[in-house]
């Protein structure tokens, strides 16, 4: 009974190690690095780059794209945040920029290093083997003259730290409060989405009630009453027409005093024709 319970424990153990690989290899935040930063790092760019290095840390520690990258234990780590938590990226997703990085700048490299220029990138194809380089062929060429500039460092993170440094889902709030980049990479895109980190496009002006706003239509007969209007001859100002009517007022008061005149005339003549007679 004891060996066959000493069999069933040996099996048991190879299994959930296993099972502990899987679950790394998928991605999960959360994993260990072995990398503890109490405080935001100091990084400088990498010439010619869109990346950043952290020349004080004795460790592969890096900044590209709106996130932090790692190399450590043989594999590739990503997070938002400069103290994880981390989750791990397979190689065939690494940035490309991330690969190109030169080995002078890898603060803690491994020792299948030696030998290998410090000026050009890590020879990932010897390391990772001639199924990596066929998928990513291609990944060491390119036009250095045409590198994209660096994103902008997330330096709102500095008041966090120690005690203050936020957990998984106040991480993405505050991200998302304060850093409005949006990334290039396809990975880096996808890691956005999956976080909720990614702005979406601009909402339509609504009302209060939260309906969109729309021109409203006036009805036909406003329409049709409008067009009468337009249609209507100008009618002259009121002050326009008073001289008229005082002018006609007036003609016919001035026409009168010439035939009173003459009356009086021929009266004055009668009488003087009179006098004579007499």
């Amino acid at each position: 009974m004891r060996y066959l319970l000493m069999v069933f424990c040996l099996l048991l153990g190879p299994l959930s190690s296993a099972t502990a690989q899987l679950s790394v290899g998928i991605g999960l935040p959360g994993v260990s690095i072995g990398i503890n930063m109490p405080i935001y790092p100091q990084l400088v760019r990498v010439p010619g780059y869109p990346v950043y290095y952290a020349p004080q840390l004795a460790s592969n520690f890096f900044f590209y794209d709106g996130m932090y990258w790692v190399y450590q234990r043989d594999n590739w780590y990503a997070s938002s945040w400069y103290n994880g938590p981390w989750g791990l990226v397979n190689p065939n997703l690494v940035p490309l920029y991330v690969l190109r990085i030169p080995v002078r700048y890898y603060r803690n490299p491994p020792v299948y290093f030696g030998g290998w220029r410090a000026d050009a990138p890590p020879r990932w194809g010897e390391h990772w083997g001639n199924d990596w380089q066929r998928q990513r062929d291609g990944w060491d060429r390119w036009n250095r003259r045409a590198a994209p500039a660096p994103a902008p460092l997330p330096s709102y993170q500095r008041r966090y730290s120690g005690e203050r440094y936020p957990d998984a889902p106040q991480q993405h709030s505050i991200q998302g409060q304060n850093y409005r980049y949006q990334p290039r990479d396809a990975v880096v895109r996808q890691h956005y989405q999956e976080q909720g980190l990614q702005s979406a496009p601009a909402p339509v002006q609504r009302a209060a009630q939260g309906s969109p706003v729309a021109p409203r239509a006036q009805p036909p007969q406003q329409r049709r009453g409008e067009e009468g209007q337009r249609a209507a001859p100008p009618q002259p100002a009121a002050r326009e027409r008073e001289p008229a009517a005082q002018e006609q007022r007036q003609r016919p008061q001035q026409g009168q005093g010439p035939r009173k005149d003459r009356e009086k005339d021929e009266d004055r003549s009668h009488e003087r024709t009179n006098e004579r007679k007499k």
